[in-house]
């Protein structure tokens, strides 16, 4: 029966226990044996030469060596870790003081017909004392002349337009 987890920290650690059951029982070199004991008269003579030095050992193609070689190689890969006083003065670099302000100026038309909020926005900024904005928050509302109130009268499309307003903004130096 196979265990399945949703934990992948259970999961490594139960395909890590089956690779290293695998190598071990799949050869490997085992523990040492000695000589079997010869039964019967034996020739008294110098004992057997036994090899000093094992023979060298190639190198092992196998997937936990190839793993090993990738994390030697890590390091040259990675991008150097910065310590955490560094990544405060890269971000108190990129991150400018800014205010947020509340009022309402009305977005006039752009070129296209679109409403400019950016101008409007900027226009709210520098009524509290600043340089410039970018807008936060935005209301329409459609006006309508007092034409259209009266009964049995059809509707044209110049009688309403809709008006845009910035209500808040991001305000900088």
């Amino acid at each position: 029966m196979m265990v399945r987890s949703g934990n992948p920290a259970v999961r490594l650690r139960t395909m890590m226990s089956a690779v290293l059951l695998f190598l071990l029982a799949a050869g490997g070199t085992g523990w040492p044996q000695s000589a079997p004991p010869v039964l019967g008269l034996q020739e008294q003579g110098p004992p057997p030469a036994t090899p000093s030095a094992a023979p060298a050992r190639e190198e092992n193609p196998g997937l936990i060596n190839e793993m090993g070689k990738l994390f030697d190689k890590l390091p040259s890969i990675l991008p150097p870790i910065k310590s955490p006083g560094e990544t405060m003065n890269d971000l108190s670099r990129l991150a400018k003081p800014s205010t947020m302000v509340s009022g309402r100026v009305a977005c006039p038309a752009s070129s296209n017909g679109a409403p400019d909020c950016k101008l409007a926005a900027d226009q709210l900024c520098q009524s509290k004392g600043y340089k410039e904005g970018k807008s936060l928050n935005a209301d329409s509302a459609e006006k309508c002349s007092a034409k259209v109130l009266i009964p049995g009268r059809q509707r044209k499309p110049d009688d309403c337009r809709t008006d845009t307003v910035v209500t808040s903004a991001l305000c900088q130096n």
